[in-house]
């Protein structure tokens, strides 16, 4: 009976009309300029830079590549991919230089004190899946360059809806904190919660919007990511030719791990997978309730498809 309830509450849920273009609140967009013009002013000359010289000859520099997003799309396992190549340089955690206010206040001298060292020849990438669904960061990596290459991963946005709350969920777990069931999060008064966060994030018409402002599509390499979980190689194989790279990586560096349901790396011979809590169970759910999220991204992914100029395998 409660099903049924449920059901019925939520028969009729849109997605909330897209703009073409967000509003502009040009007091805010001039100070925000503002800023932008001291920090680049400040650390723009390349003499302005310390460099830090390893004695093997490599250096810390800024990246030639950042993977921009999405939370829960796969930005770990391909940058872990990624990494097997020999002329890439990763660094090992998420920056968040372009989005926290407090790191981008400090310039871009720290933020090329973050990055691995790395040789001439290699591409330093820097991964905060974050990027993608700050307003604010794809003007601020335009200003700091404009070539950038940017590599955007992204799933099925329900299930990607799933896989955030699922993380949020663990954290909690593991820290022997209560966290509510899926359902409060996803239903409000009866309806779908399109206020919830995890729901914004998966509109990835309205956040591509933003990057396209600063970006042309040719330098966004979008990885399909729910074919990275399948069938990584074709994949990666994509990310190399955009990247221009030698084709180094191989079929015979993936291997499926049935104990843990998902593919692993091998490296000369060393083989290793993703942390534990990479492909977690998510939790059950109505399935009237999953067929309404499914039809209120119907329209934002058509929209998407239609930005991008290819379709995705999703709901």
């Amino acid at each position: 009976m409660a099903a049924f309830l449920l059901g019925a509450v939520l028969l009729i849920v849109q997605p909330q009309i897209v703009p073409s273009r967000p509003a502009i609140n040009t007091k805010a967009e001039t100070s925000s300029q503002s800023v932008q013009r001291d920090l680049l002013k400040k650390t723009s000359q390349k003499n302005d830079f310390k460099e830090n010289i390893h004695s093997n000859g490599s250096c810390q520099q800024l990246p030639h590549t950042i993977i921009i997003g999405v939370r829960k799309g796969g930005t770990r396992a391909l940058l872990e991919m990624l990494s097997l190549h020999p002329d890439i340089a990763a660094a090992e955690n998420e920056v968040h230089f372009f989005d926290w206010e407090d790191h981008y206040r400090n310039g871009l001298q720290w933020y090329i004190n973050q990055m691995p060292f790395s040789y001439s020849h290699q591409i330093t990438v820097e991964k905060t899946p974050a990027y993608f669904t700050s307003p604010k960061v794809p003007e601020r990596v335009y200003n700091m360059n404009q070539s950038m290459r940017l590599l955007l991963i992204l799933r099925d946005p329900s299930e990607r809806v799933l896989s955030d709350y699922t993380q949020v969920f663990y954290n909690h777990m593991q820290k022997h904190k209560p966290y509510p069931s899926i359902e409060q999060f996803l239903v409000k008064d009866g309806e779908l919660n399109v206020d919830y966060k995890a729901i914004n994030r998966s509109l990835y018409y309205i956040h591509m919007q933003n990057w396209l402002k600063y970006f042309p599509l040719d330098h966004i390499h979008i990885v399909d990511g729910d074919k990275l979980i399948k069938d990584p190689f074709p994949e990666v194989e994509k990310v190399e030719r955009f990247l221009k790279l030698s084709p180094q990586i191989n079929a015979s560096n993936f291997y499926f791990n049935k104990t843990k349901g998902f593919y692993c790396l091998r490296d000369s011979g060393r083989e290793r997978c993703l942390h534990e809590s990479k492909g977690r169970a998510h939790p059950q759910i109505d399935t009237r309730l999953l067929e309404k999220l499914h039809e209120y991204f119907h329209e934002p992914n058509k929209k998407f498809f239609e930005l991008v100029g290819r379709t995705f395998d999703w709901h």
